[in-house]
């Protein structure tokens, strides 16, 4: 029997590791502006054409590369971050593994230029599936520029996995704003189709925040510096009265290097325990610095996971670093029994002199001396005080006139109220029609601020106020954005929101549809937008965490555009607007809301496909007793 086990080809291989390596366009992009970073760079320019699928070109002012590592970069395997075994628990670097160009070079056509500093030429070469094509001498400044074109082009069913354009760019700016917070001293640039998306400047780690997540994020911010032998750990939380409802502005950075951690987002939301409202989530960025060798951060193929030596120490100190942060700035209630705030200096006395208080007594002051008689008070005048004004009590016999005449023993007084009117208040009309023949009659019980119990022929049906508001509230929205026929009511005063460049490019896919279900944006910024009108089933304190809500919804299940866009739309909103567990309803309201269900075309499920109600035949309830 002959052999059947074989070695596969190279370009075969690499592109089995392409599958874990390259998922998408945001994948090449995180590791091209890492191998960037490794080669010492001081500028990174990023230039993407149709969200990665066409190109992605980075440009670095790095070391560069000799002719002989030009070529050798593309190999499997091949590196120059390590050379034993033990250089993998003491890891300084992005790249280590070898894999990433020689992956990315199996699925797309690449093209590299790159010198060194010393070298009066550099070197260009490109690769078409593997396949080195060309191999010339080129002019080309300091650094490296490695551009890919046409990823997956020779996996079509690969690249037929990639979503729209949209989406595909909301993950490269994710890769895009991990890797330059990390590194707040790099000057990095992004460019898409041409136009400016992030220009950003050498700075401090405070202002490549604020940089990438607006300018109102400076105020948001409270810093955290904690240092032990264990770690060190320096970064920014956001103050409670800031907490989403969403779990976008939340980075962890050890050792530089972005990752996701439950455990350590555990301790985060343990430190401010006590202080945010219920489903809210803090912000953070924190950089945490660890020996390398008590880490190991090649257990997934992204690096986006790390496994700590001593994870419960770390937990402990992330903690009470935070909470002491919180603490020291004020942001949480301070338990100190030998401090009283009323003793405090304020600022603006504390470079005055101390002044010594004057008293002043008036000598000539008599309480019992009538006003009228009071003619000793002439000195106290001309000194500036004003004497003592007794009221005269001369009238109180007026008080009791004409009592004896109304009242004789003999005689009772009746009380004629006959004549008496009182001030009403005109009805003008309810939100919810009510029978008059009907009154006093309940056909709708509230059961523990959560079911709607009502009664039909053939036994009872037991409502889930939430989900039936859900129900009803997306079929409006649906026929209101469908046929923009939306009611706006007008703001007293515009509402300014702050948002992301992310965020404000996502809620702009669909703008048509917000203005359709009655929004209306006045003037929009890179990281503000002004609301003039909102819709009318909803309030002016909901928009903020109404929109916050979507942007989540459309990040985590990005729709294409057309009909799946404006269902989920519908189904955001009403999810964040409909009535919640634990309010109670008038009779009016809860009959209104069972009425208005069962007028749905799809009652009996919300748009998630879950049931809005059961019923309970006359026979199941027998069968009970």
């Amino acid at each position: 029997m002959s052999d059947i086990i074989q070695l596969l080809p190279d370009h075969v291989a690499n592109q089995i590791a392409a599958g874990e390596v390259v998922q998408r366009p945001a994948s090449v992009v995180k590791e091209l502006l890492e191998n960037a970073i490794d080669a010492k760079a001081t500028y990174i320019k990023l230039i993407i054409k149709e969200a990665g699928k066409t190109l992605i070109q980075v440009i670095d002012d790095g070391s560069g590369m000799s002719v002989t590592d030009a070529r050798l970069s593309f190999e499997r395997h091949a590196t120059s971050k390590i050379k034993t075994a033990e250089d993998l628990f003491q890891l300084e670097t992005k790249g280590f593994r070898g894999e990433a160009l020689a992956s990315i070079a199996a699925i797309a056509h690449v093209e590299l230029k790159t010198k060194q500093e010393e070298d009066e030429v550099g070197t260009e070469i490109k690769i078409e599936g593997s396949e080195v094509t060309s191999q010339e001498v080129c002019v080309t400044p300091k650094g490296t520029s490695i551009s890919v074109k046409n990823l997956f082009y020779n996996i079509p069913a690969r690249r037929n996995f990639l979503k729209s354009n949209a989406v595909e760019l909301r993950h490269i700016i994710d890769e895009f704003h991990r890797v330059a917070m990390a590194h707040s001293t790099i000057k990095f640039d992004m460019y898409h189709n041409g136009a400016e998306v992030f220009n950003l400047p050498s700075s401090n780690d405070r202002q490549r925040i604020v940089n990438i997540f607006g300018g109102k994020t400076n105020e948001k911010l409270v810093p955290v510096t904690e240092e032990t032998d264990l770690v060190t750990i320096h970064g920014f939380v956001g103050k409670p009265q800031y907490a989403k409802r969403t779990r976008g502005e939340q980075f962890f950075f050890v050792n530089n290097r972005f990752i996701k951690s439950p455990y350590l987002n555990h301790a985060v939301n343990a430190a401010f325990e006590g202080l945010l409202k219920d489903k809210s989530h803090p912000s953070y960025f924190l950089y945490l610095t660890v020996d390398p060798i008590s880490i190991d951060i090649n257990i997934h193929p992204t690096k986006t996971e790390i496994k700590f030596e001593d994870e419960h120490a770390l937990y402990a100190m992330l903690r009470s670093s935070i909470k002491h942060s919180l603490g020291q700035f004020n942001v949480a209630p301070v338990l100190d029994f030998d401090r009283d705030s009323s003793m405090d200096t304020p600022y603006e006395y504390k470079s005055k002199a101390v002044q010594t208080p004057t008293i002043e007594v008036d000598r000539s002051f008599n309480p019992f001396k009538d006003e009228k008689t009071s003619g000793g008070g002439s000195s106290s005048s001309d000194k500036g005080y004003t004497p003592f004004k007794k009221e005269s009590a001369g009238s109180w016999e007026n008080l009791y006139v004409g009592l004896d005449a109304e009242v004789t023993p003999t005689k009772t007084v009746e009380n004629d109220f006959s004549s008496v009117e009182f001030e009403s208040t005109e009805v003008t009309g309810s939100l919810f029609e009510s029978d008059d023949k009907k009154i006093g009659h309940h056909t709708t019980y509230q059961l523990r601020k959560k079911y709607i119990v009502t009664t039909i022929k053939s036994g009872m049906v037991i409502v889930n106020q939430h989900r039936a508001h859900e129900r009803i509230v997306y079929e409006e929205l649906l026929r209101n954005i469908t046929m923009a026929s939306a009611v706006s009511q007008q703001l007293l005063f515009p509402l300014t929101l702050s948002f992301s460049k992310k965020e404000i490019a996502l809620l702009e896919t669909v703008k048509e549809q917000l203005e359709n279900m009655g929004f209306v944006f006045a003037e929009q910024s890179l990281s503000e937008i002004e609301i003039t009108a909102i819709p009318s089933v909803t309030s002016e304190k909901e928009v903020s965490l109404l929109l916050e809500q979507l942007i989540h919804d459309l990040e985590n299940e990005v729709p294409d555009s057309g009909f799946s866009q404006t269902d989920l739309l519908a189904r955001s909103i009403a999810k964040s607007i409909a009535v919640r567990t634990g309010v109670e309803l008038a009779q009016e309201q809860q009959q209104y809301m069972v009425n208005s269900l069962f007028a749905c075309t799809e009652p009996a499920i919300t748009p998630d496909n879950k049931p809005t109600f059961i019923t309970l035949t006359v026979d199941e309830i027998d069968k009970k007793f």
